[in-house]
């Protein structure tokens, strides 16, 4: 296995970081040759066979292109479940695991137990709501097809039962059911930013779910919160991730629209990156 170490060091030199490709190379030996981590220490002799060979090749072809480690191998872990991944979802990042550890807390105490997941994607949150507390009712809703194939696929592999629904949240449709915990991270990333994002966000993660216009930025916060004005239940709570640079201003906006107990929480990196409001 060393040529194939010392191959993926060359080819990503200067591409990536020293210590993610470490972690990259560990993670594609364990993909073609079925080993643990733990194994490819054990047999760090073993030679590869020229079939495995030309797979970790192929991988790391395409991740000097910058295409997602996630997307290759089309699988990733979030709050320790493991998630399908394609170009037509985002990938699930650890700051939403912290939306989640936050949400459950409310969850565990047993005061809530319908939730609608708005935008949900991959279908991370509300599997791993499920998959947590298996007695609450969890739905999630998103305007793309594709995205809900892949959430379905990702509730059957976990084993819970989600209901997923194609819903265009701008259009304010009618669900005809009541919440008492609705969750969301939507599209919050201006276009102008566009510039100063990495190739392999930027060239393989779908806009429809990054992007949102320069003089809108809260577009989707907005309609999500008058729809969470018609659809929570009586002091239900309504969550949000936020971009790092708009957490005053989606507080100040559901002041105006008159949810209160407003709280505004930083990630593990310092940032503001999710808020929770309870509608009054």
């Amino acid at each position: 296995m060393q040529d194939a170490i010392d191959y993926i060091a060359v080819e990503l030199n200067g591409l990536y970081p020293e210590e993610e490709i470490r972690g990259i190379t560990k993670i594609l030996l364990s993909e073609v040759t079925g080993f643990s981590f733990s194994q490819l220490i054990i047999n760090k002799n073993t030679k590869i066979s020229d079939e495995q060979n030309f797979l970790f090749c192929s991988f790391v072809e395409k991740l000097k292109n910058f295409e997602p480690l996630q997307y290759i191998l089309g699988k990733t872990e979030f709050m320790g479940l493991n998630f399908i991944v394609n170009p037509s979802v985002l990938i699930p990042r650890p700051e939403t695991e912290e939306l989640v550890e936050w949400i459950l807390n409310d969850l565990a105490a047993g005061k809530y137990k319908k939730v609608l997941d708005i935008g949900t994607g991959s279908g991370c949150i509300p599997v791993a709501l499920k998959k947590n507390v298996p007695d609450a009712l969890v739905a999630g809703v998103d305007v793309s097809e594709d995205a809900l194939d892949v959430a379905k696929q990702n509730a059957r592999i976990n084993g819970v039962d989600v209901n997923f629904n194609v819903m265009d949240i701008l259009l304010a449709e009618d669900v005809g059911a009541e919440y008492d915990i609705i969750v969301s991270n939507p599209p919050y990333i201006p276009e102008r930013d566009k510039a100063e994002m990495h190739p392999n966000v930027l060239d393989y993660e779908p806009h429809l779910a990054l992007f949102v216009p320069d003089d809108d930025p809260l577009k989707f916060y907005k309609a999500i919160a008058d729809f969470a004005k018609k659809y929570l239940a009586e002091n239900g709570q309504l969550y949000f991730e936020i971009h790092r640079d708009f957490g005053l201003a989606v507080k100040s906006m559901l002041l105006e629209k008159g949810f209160g107990n407003i709280e505004l929480r930083r990630d593990l990196s310092g940032n503001d990156r999710m808020i929770k409001a309870m509608k009054a």
